[in-house]
């Protein structure tokens, strides 16, 4: 079977993909809201969060080797039960360290789902169908972003803040379990088999790291997380000192998710017109402009606009940068270059809020958003220097690509 035929386990990945981010998106701020009715402070909280991100790190790539040399499909469940137990049983926890652990364990959950899937479409998928494929892919995780949320907002509070935020969290546990059923027999039997055989020695990491177009795959995929992670936690701060209602700013998130869908459905026509490479730069320079345009006193309807465009642009880096890592990897190492790419991330994830939080003490609320502003000017540069496909080495090396969009440019 070709590796772009019999598409139904994309469509399946996507549902399970879902159901394992939404879960997640629901819990987090249950989390939060759990650890407060017990007493935690600021502090507490941001251990607990840094927990969920810092621990998967020591993980990332052992589990990216293990996937390289074995099935990608066994990481999916295994994810699944993680998400699903490190939610549930911190909604039963009745102490900040036990959330604290399980908080860890939902992130390692959530870091061996996305590896094993991520490799999944990677091996699963033919090199021109690549930048399609992980477009369609992340629809899931801007379909749980959109829905997760909303379903913690409609379920915590009231008096019994402790015990909503534990039903959120046990309802984010039953909801991640539902993933699994779209799991059966997902990885083909050619590609399992061709990866058992296909085993050789390891790439070492600094390898990995000096193929060009996967540092700059990493930085423009680090870079664009961070610009939706502290919007979403920084834009109720511009709204309260704007005056904006809560509802408004959640509404205002919600366009911005809703944005990045509709740009991952289109996905595929605008690299037909443009290109990876020149995609990948426009998006982030304009990303770069509408950040910046943020920090200024606008009306709510033109502040409306500006995140609707803004998570258009911010749809196209996450998808578009797997496939340049993978892409770019040796043959053996990549769902290694993977890891390391998700290794970024988290980095990103724990670093970015907090040069944030410095910048906003010393600049004010909306100082933020300029910052983000320079770090995705710097990614349109690195990405106008991006592969626009992978290099060639077998008999076919020095033909012409059929299609004009997946033309080479400058190396990294």
């Amino acid at each position: 079977m070709a590796p772009g035929g019999n598409r139904g386990w994309l469509l399946r990945l996507v549902i399970a993909f879902s159901f394992a981010q939404g879960a997640v998106s629901m819990a987090r701020p249950a989390v939060s809201y759990r650890a407060l009715a017990l007493g935690a402070d600021e502090r507490a909280i941001g251990v607990i969060a840094g927990v969920y991100a810092l621990l998967p790190l020591f993980a990332a790539v052992p589990l990216g080797r293990r996937t390289d040399h074995g099935r990608c499909a066994p990481l999916l469940p295994v994810g699944v039960v993680l998400i699903s137990g490190g939610c549930a049983l911190s909604g039963l926890a009745d102490s900040l360290w036990t959330m604290a652990v399980w908080s860890g364990v939902m992130g390692l959950g959530h870091l061996s789902f996305v590896i094993g899937a991520q490799s999944l479409v990677a091996r699963q998928s033919a090199p021109h169908e690549q930048d399609r494929n992980f477009g369609h892919f992340t629809i899931g995780a801007s379909l749980g972003q959109l829905v997760g949320p909303i379903a913690a907002g409609a379920l915590i509070g009231g008096s019994d803040m402790a015990g909503t935020s534990a039903l959120a969290l046990l309802v984010a546990g039953a909801g991640a379990a539902v993933a699994c059923t779209s799991l059966w027999r997902i990885e083909r039997r050619d590609t399992a088999a061709k990866s058992r055989t296909g085993q050789g020695e390891r790439v070492p990491v600094g390898r990995i790291l000096r193929s060009r177009g996967v540092p700059g795959g990493i930085f423009v995929s680090l870079s664009v997380l961070s610009a939706t992670d502290i919007l979403t936690a920084y834009l109720p701060v511009v709204g309260e000192h704007r005056g904006i209602a809560p509802s408004v700013v959640g509404l205002l998130l919600s366009l911005r998710a809703a944005a990045t869908i509709a740009c991952r459905l289109v996905l595929t026509p605008l690299l037909r017109l443009l290109g990876r490479a020149l995609l990948l730069t426009v998006t982030c320079l304009l990303a770069a402009l509408l950040c910046a345009g943020i920090a200024l006193p606008v009306p709510v309807w033109a502040l409306a606009v500006l995140l609707t465009v803004l998570g258009f642009c911010l749809g196209v880096g996450q998808p578009l940068s797997m496939t340049t890592v993978v892409q770019a990897a040796p043959d053996g190492a990549r769902s290694t270059a993977l890891a390391l790419r998700l290794t970024g991330n988290r980095l990103g994830q724990v670093a970015a809020p907090a040069t944030a939080g410095l910048v906003a003490g010393v600049a004010g609320v909306a100082a933020p958003f300029v910052m983000l502003g320079t770090l995705l000017l710097l990614s349109a540069g690195v990405a106008l220097r991006s592969p626009g496909r992978p290099e060639k080495t077998g008999p076919d090396a020095g033909k012409r690509p059929k299609r004009p969009g997946l033309r080479r440019t400058s190396d990294i």
